[in-house]
Parts: C-alpha cells; structure tokens; sequence
C-alpha cells in the first residue's frame, strides 16, 4: 500500500501538531486538508469507550453506475437507475475497531476503495456519550 508510512491509525493528542501533520500530507502527498473527504460520526457509551470497541458503519460513496457503465445512458435512453448522471450510491460498510479508552472527540482518518469507486477518503470523529446518573 502506497505512503502507507503515513497511515493516520495513531492519535496525535497535541491539537498544534494537528495542523503540521495537515502540512506535511498536503506537501508530501498532495492532499487537501478538507477537500473530497466523508465525514461520519460514531456514538459509543463511556463503557464501550473504555474496552475498545469494533464499530459498524455503512459509508455512502459515490461511485459508477453498474447498469449503464458510467455512460449515463443505456443505447439511447437516459439511464434510468443514475437518472442519466454516469454515478450511483453505494452503501459500503466498514467495521472501525476504535483503541480501548478512546475519547470523545477523538477522529480517525483512512481511505476507501472499493471495485466501484475510486480512492475515498474518510474522516470518523467519535462521539463518546456521558452516563445520565
């Protein structure tokens, strides 16, 4: 896997060095900061929290239309599962297994790829919800 010594799975738990990491990506690897990334958001409870979770998400990606190829039509006609557009929606899921004791917060970032769509990149930010006493 390419530039996969950069591979966001640690937590850089000093917010200043946030911006750094945003520099050297964009000046090693070319990447915007915030540009084309799918934000998603999990909820676990403070127990959940503290033993580590696996989360199941299923991520909306934008990816070819299988029936018509892309092409938006079908012989003549406007292809009527992309609505003549050439994309279509897939649900894609993704099994996150979050670190033991992860805080609220805290974002994740990695890339999906999947035979239908290209290269996404994703952002999860987890919500980690407090106890009612």
């Amino acid at each position: 896997m390419p530039h996969s010594c950069f591979a966001d799975e640690i937590a850089i738990d000093f917010p200043a060095v946030g911006r750094v990491v945003d520099g050297m990506r964009h000046a090693f690897l070319g990447e915007a900061e915030d540009r084309d990334v799918l934000a998603a958001e999990v909820s676990v409870s403070r127990r959940e929290a503290a033993g580590g979770p696996v989360v199941h998400l299923s991520l909306p990606v934008r990816g070819v239309c299988l029936t018509c190829g892309g092409r938006g039509e079908s012989w003549t006609e406007p292809c009527t599962e992309c609505a003549g557009t050439g994309a279509s929606l897939f649900s894609h899921p993704v099994r996150l297994a979050l670190p033991a004791g992860v805080a609220d917060g805290a974002t994740f970032r990695f890339r999906l790829t999947s035979p239908q769509t290209g290269p996404v990149r994703v952002e999860v930010r987890v919500a980690v919800q407090s106890t009612l006493v």
